[in-house]
């Protein structure tokens, strides 16, 4: 195990500078100029290079990229150029809204697309097909879409939840519901294809043969096996939620990492930009990292290398 982990560290080290090397690259290549968002449209060319100098945009990328590296060797994710507060901060500050969010939609996703992939793999034929076209319209819908419709049904309609803000569960239903949605429909997919491979194996037959009603069957011995890619699915999940949903935050109001990265871009805060892009991938490797790791305690037979 420590052998396994200290790989995976190794690879996590080398995946994250690539992150930090490709966005830092590419925050430099848009067109926008952050010190012209800072210093505004009327500034003159003095003043806008006084702060281009104060913020160091005047030096070579590389040496501001080798600049990056040295402060977040010591933690240091950087200060917003816009809201003139530590980006580290920034995050911390947004990270309780995004978990809660990211528990509630895997919640949703879960309960969805597991029973809607077991019946369909139980019943083959018009509820299979019926289900699977459910999932498929869940899964195509955009997520803004889906978050509008449900938004104005049961928040403005019906009244049934708040139109938006964050502080209570009752917040938290719509967005992890529209996030829910769309992963449901991934988790029946994938979950009732694995389940139909796997009820065609032998030791299925073998289990019908000792007498097993269907429903041990297929609950007991088949389910085990074909969940793995569902766990699999879980773990990048928590990586993507914990990086922010942005379409779904951005109509709720949610104030999650998401909407700071959508207000970053709008805005050209290099530094917040780059401390979002950092954060998702650090939660995406570790989301896979979780994922690999309870995997052997589903199936005996997975080992880690």
């Amino acid at each position: 195990m420590i052998a396994y982990l200290s790989r995976r560290a190794m690879a996590a080290v080398l995946i994250l500078l690539g992150v930090t090397l490709v966005t830092f690259a590419l925050a430099f290549l848009i067109p926008a100029d952050p010190v012209r968002q800072i210093a505004g449209r009327n500034a003159s060319p003095e003043t806008v290079e006084s702060i281009r100098h104060q913020l160091g945009l005047d030096r070579p990328v590389p040496a501001q990229y080798a600049t990056y590296l040295a402060h977040l060797a010591e933690g240091d994710l950087g200060h917003s150029y816009i809201q003139k507060t530590d980006v580290g901060t920034l995050i911390i500050s947004r990270l309780p809204a995004t978990l809660l969010l990211m528990l509630g939609a895997i919640f949703f996703e879960l309960a969805f697309g597991i029973p809607l992939g077991i019946l369909a793999a139980a019943r083959r034929g018009r509820v299979d097909r019926a289900l699977m076209i459910l999932a498929f319209v869940g899964v195509s819908t955009p997520q803004f879409v889906v978050g509008f419709v449900l938004f104005y049904l049961l928040a403005y309609l019906l009244g049934l939840f708040p139109l938006g803000g964050y502080g209570s569960l009752s917040h938290l239903v719509l967005p992890a519901l529209t996030l829910g949605i769309a992963g449901g429909g991934w988790y029946a997919r994938i979950l009732r294809s694995s389940l139909v491979e796997v009820l065609r194996q032998d030791y299925i037959r073998t289990a019908r043969a000792k007498g097993l009603s269907e429903r041990a069957v297929l609950l007991v011995h088949a389910l085990r096996n074909a969940v793995l890619p569902t766990v699999a699915m879980v773990g990048l999940d928590i990586g993507i939620f914990m990086s922010g949903a942005v379409v779904v935050e951005t109509v709720y109001g949610w104030p999650g990492i998401g909407q700071l990265a959508w207000q970053a871009i709008q805005r050209v805060d290099i530094p917040i930009i780059m401390g979002v892009t950092l954060v998702a991938a650090i939660a995406i490797v570790l989301g896979n990292l979780l994922a690999d790791l309870v995997t052997p305690f589903i199936d005996p037979r997975i080992r880690l290398r």
